[in-house]
């Protein structure tokens, strides 16, 4: 693929990014007025701040350093998709051992929400840590989809899982109410399940498809997707795993300085449930100009960067 295809396609992604940030901060806007009128603030404050926290600090602690090191490794000549897969599912495993430690702190060093206004928390601890362990069951094949540009895969999949998210939620919360913290475990366990469906399907067709051969895709079975030692070749490309402990030492201050303010209320306890809910919402809103514009061209850009430049030893 040529520099300029590769520009194409990148500033396209870009573009669908931008309008899948929107759509989604319009639903999650809608979806939060929604069911303020059916359940407390104090529990939509534990949802979007707490849970929020410990769900995005699982996934990107597991996957971060891993997308950028196979991202910026397979720009080069001297590579190996199989060890890339390899080295990919190690996410996995790392995810179970973040959401063991994850759900400890949640549970045992801070502060626990008064059952009364939001019950259920502990059940919903562990189940949006498993909703992160269970998205990074998608995670060979979203680095695969990324390499190879297919800008459409992640917007429809996206797309399709918020409003099956949101969907969920407001039924469950104009039907069940008293379910609390359950509806929007549930709604976010479909969410990352919808996420791993979609690009499960879509590799599984694709691999059996003409288009497949004709792009002379690596990778030629279901099977491939899937670990394995080939012959001749260490089971990961060591100067790829060294790549990535190396992103992931960085990977911890970019948390911090994405989450700063989440990660003060919730091991502070500055602010009540509630006030954590609306102090979210607003800040939702003030940071809209940086999620819908700098942040998809951040994310577009990087896999354009990678696929044309080769980094250096």
């Amino acid at each position: 693929m040529s520099s300029e295809d590769v520009l194409k396609n990148a500033t396209t992604l870009a573009s669908y990014n931008v309008l899948l940030q929107v759509m989604f901060r319009v639903l999650t806007f809608l979806l939060n007025a929604f069911t303020l009128r059916f359940v407390s603030k104090e529990l939509i404050g534990v949802v979007n701040v707490r849970l929020t926290l410990l769900y995005s600090t699982l996934v990107f602690l597991s996957r971060e350093a891993f997308r950028r090191a196979c991202l910026s490794g397979v720009s080069g000549s001297n590579y190996s998709w199989r060890q890339v897969i390899n080295l990919l599912w190690l996410t996995l495993p790392l995810s179970v051992v973040w959401a063991a430690l994850l759900v400890w702190v949640w549970l045992w060093l801070l502060e626990v929400p008064d059952p009364q206004s939001v019950p259920h928390y502990g059940s919903a601890v562990v189940l949006f840590a498993l909703s992160g362990v269970q998205e990074l069951l998608a995670e060979p094949l979203w680095v695969l989809a990324q390499a190879h540009m297919f800008v459409r895969l992640k917007v429809v999949a996206e797309s399709l899982a918020m409003v099956a998210k949101c969907s969920v939620t407001v039924v469950l919360v104009v039907l069940a109410p008293k379910w609390g913290l359950y509806i929007f475990s549930a709604a976010h366990l479909l969410y990352t399940g919808s996420l791993v469906l979609c690009y499960v399907i879509y590799f599984i067709k694709f691999l059996s498809s003409e288009e497949a051969a004709k792009k002379r895709f690596p990778l030629h079975h279901v099977g491939d997707l899937l670990p394995s030692r080939a012959n001749g070749e260490p089971l990961v490309d060591w100067t790829l795993a060294r790549l990535t402990w190396s992103f992931f030492k960085q990977s911890f201050l970019k948390q911090i300085l994405t989450e700063g303010e989440r990660y003060v209320m919730t091991f502070l306890n500055v602010l009540s449930f509630g006030d954590q809910g609306v102090y979210d919402i607003i800040n939702n809103l003030g940071s809209m100009v940086a999620r819908f514009i700098f942040l998809p061209i951040e994310e577009s850009f990087y896999i354009f960067f990678a696929k044309v430049l080769e980094r250096g030893c």
